[in-house]
């Protein structure tokens, strides 16, 4: 008996039949919304009955550390260490419940955009793209492109992050069908979410970045997103409790050195002490450097082993005096002809990060270069000291403080003339193309209000040079 070429021709057939329907009849193209061939090439070839069919057995284990995601899967009868079933919607389509979306959302967010990304804001937008379906697909006529999985992650948006952006984490490998798993899916979306928050260098609001997400940059401000910015708005003010958001560790996490030296599978690290985020010869400067190595001493680390400082929400900071050593020892290596004070280093980390190792909102990193702009300093102006190929790489203190100061002596010749200082602080602050002078004063008084707050400064006030 003769068998038709493939699978995928049987599948094909009953679209083939709606589009002809649609032609004859007229139909509006959402009736077969979900019929549509970006969803047969991706859904028919693939299937979620369960939770270890779409997450790596280290973001299942997350998942069960959540106290609320463990208590509703206990609660209906699932075990740990069998296989853990996916809730269905009544069209049998996979889906997330609200606590298991908030559990993936906190989940990413601890592990690579604490400060940076709102959980519920992620929570939010899963409800309105998808009902938090995991093989949600729709696909958009004029772009030609599918927006697949919890967040609704356009494949070309998905490539661009991974490729030019480096959000490399979790890898396509250049297969699309992996953004139909729910931590992939999420952290994309973080991650554009993040791009949005300083489009254009510019710090941008909560709804900017909403109705974005939803229109392109284009309509951000256009009436066609303002609908889906009250419905936003709505959703969000009816979300669960935010307790599952907050920055400490998850219940039952592993500790801080078996963390770091036996990192998951797939996520960020969390990488507690010095040695697990700098080189050894970086290592060796800080350790040579009296003051910190009195300061370490006398809390008691060891070589090898340097604990960073966190604060209460476990965010990881430097202190004032290892800020300042890591600002000379760069700048002693790599810009000493350029007469930058470590001083001024110090000052803008405190503005951009308030010292914290990852950042603070949109900002990466202690010195808040993000990694395009740090690429660019790399490959075009080559500045090579530190090799950046991943955002993460910038979550180093002294790669962050490199590309820093390498920014710095871009702007203090911006446009092929020599710039003034309060030109060049502002420019770092809030872009080039943005700084006036009058209106960013603020700003100015800010740095000079940072810069009091080291020893040395108060001798050179009137005199500090910056560049």
């Amino acid at each position: 008996m003769k068998v038709s070429k493939n699978k995928k021709d049987l599948l094909l057939r009953p679209l083939i039949y709606l589009l002809s329907l649609q032609r004859l009849w007229r139909l509006p193209f959402p009736i077969i919304s979900r019929l549509h061939l970006c969803a047969f090439t991706g859904m028919a070839t693939i299937s979620f009955k369960y939770w270890n069919d779409c997450v790596d057995p280290q973001d299942l284990e997350a998942m069960w550390k959540d106290p609320d995601v463990r208590a509703e899967w206990l609660n209906v009868g699932e075990t740990m260490g069998s296989k853990v079933h996916l809730s269905r919607d009544p069209d049998g389509q996979p889906y997330l419940t609200q606590t298991e979306m908030k559990a993936v959302a906190g989940i990413i967010v601890r592990r690579h955009f604490v400060s940076q990304i709102d959980s519920d804001m992620l929570c939010a937008i899963a409800e309105l793209e998808s009902g938090r379906q995991t093989l949600a697909t729709q696909y958009n006529k004029k772009s030609k492109d599918c927006m697949m999985g919890i967040m609704q992650i356009s494949v070309k948006t998905a490539e661009w992050l991974v490729r030019d952006l480096s959000y490399q984490i979790y890898g396509l490998d250049g297969d699309s069908k992996l953004l139909y798993k729910p931590f992939v899916n999420v952290y994309l979306g973080a991650a554009y979410l993040k791009w949005l928050s300083n489009f254009e260098q510019i710090e941008r609001s909560e709804e900017f970045m909403i109705r974005a997400y939803k229109g392109g940059t284009k309509k951000a401000t256009h009436k066609s997103t303002s609908q889906y910015w009250k419905k936003y708005i709505s959703v969000k003010g009816t979300l669960p409790t935010r307790k599952v958001f907050e920055v400490a560790p998850m219940p039952n996490a592993p500790s801080a050195s078996a963390t770091a030296d036996s990192p998951e599978k797939g996520a960020n690290p969390t990488k507690t002490t010095w040695d697990s985020r700098t080189s050894p010869e970086d290592m060796e400067e800080m350790w040579n450097n009296p003051s910190v190595s009195k300061e370490w001493t006398k809390s008691g680390e060891k070589r090898g082993k340097v604990r960073l400082s966190h604060d209460t929400e476990k965010r990881p900071y430097l202190s004032r005096t290892e800020q300042r050593a890591v600002a000379e020892i760069i700048l002693a290596k790599h810009f000493s002809t350029r007469g930058v004070k470590p001083c001024v280093l110090c000052a803008i980390a405190e503005i951009v990060s308030m010292r914290f190792v990852n950042g603070v909102g949109q900002r990466t990193g202690l010195m808040g270069i993000d990694y395009p702009t740090a690429c660019w300093l790399y490959k075009d102006l080559g500045y090579k000291g530190y090799i950046v190929k991943s955002v993460e790489d910038l979550t180093n203190p002294f790669v962050s403080m490199y590309f820093g100061a390498a920014y710095m002596a871009w702007l203090s010749e911006y446009e092929g003339r020599e710039r003034s200082p309060q030109f060049v602080i502002q420019a770092y602050i809030s872009g080039p193309q943005n700084v006036n002078l009058q209106e960013t004063g603020p700003i100015w008084l800010k740095f000079e209000e940072a810069l009091s707050r080291y020893e040395d400064t108060k001798k050179e006030q009137n005199s500090c040079p910056i560049l």
